[in-house]
């Protein structure tokens, strides 16, 4: 399914079902069901996520998005990103700077948009030890809560549907302000907390301000585009 029905379809359930109804296990099923394909050990795995993820190995973390998240529907989309937010990105990115990396790159989506612009030596990060992300674009392996590179090692750094899979979200944002020199954009849903979501998610940022002070960045937007934040800071 595209981003902006999906986000659509979580804003009514999110939105317009009681809490008591739409956090019940009963009422989840059917959807995670439908999402995962019918695979009970991913159901399994999915709707006790947010209990498990907390103790989870590296190397299980891993496992969760490489080989189960494969079961997701969400696999079979080319990226997790709406198009307001892919445009704006795009028109927005400093035109001045020569370096970006994408952390959390999945398949290297957003870095095939920004290659066509002719502009920018691109890196991508993931967990995985490998990911094919496109002709020219380097690939890194790297945790996002200790990243592999020098201190400003890039002119742009992105991160796209990453920060509200992290458990120590705090490391993590201090991690993308250290490797960025000039931009740094972040891409997270709009989202109320509920247990069961088809999203392996742990954070949830319903409120702009909450966003802007994890992150803390002093010159900065925050665009509510399509039912997802779209955060630019400008460093210094």
């Amino acid at each position: 399914m595209h981003r902006n029905l999906t986000n659509s379809i979580r804003t009514i359930m999110d939105e317009w079902i009681p809490p008591a109804v739409r956090d019940s296990k009963w009422f989840m099923y059917p959807f995670f069901w439908y999402w995962y394909k019918g695979d009970k050990t991913t159901i399994r795995a999915y709707m006790d996520f947010k209990t498990r993820v907390w103790s989870m190995t590296t190397e299980e973390y891993v496992h969760l998005y490489s080989v189960l998240r494969k079961n997701s529907r969400a696999a079979s989309r080319p990226t997790d990103l709406n198009d307001a937010c892919i445009n704006t990105m795009l028109e927005r990115l400093d035109r001045t700077a020569t370096t970006l990396i994408d952390i959390g790159c999945g398949n290297g989506f957003f870095l095939k948009q920004v290659a066509k612009l002719g502009k920018y030596e691109l890196h991508a990060c993931d967990v995985m030890p490998h990911v094919d992300v496109g002709e020219g674009i380097h690939y890194h392996q790297g945790l996002i809560e200790s990243l592999p590179f020098p201190d400003n090692a890039f002119d742009i750094v992105t991160c796209h549907h990453t920060i509200e899979h992290i458990t120590n979200l705090a490391p993590a944002i201090q991690e993308l302000k250290r490797i960025a020199r000039k931009q740094l954009i972040i891409v997270t849903p709009r989202q109320r907390y509920y247990y069961y979501t088809l999203d392996e998610h742990v954070n949830f940022f319903q409120m702009q301000g909450q966003l802007e002070a994890i992150i803390g960045v002093e010159t900065h937007e925050c665009l509510n585009l399509d039912g997802d934040w779209l955060y630019i800071g400008t460093m210094k």
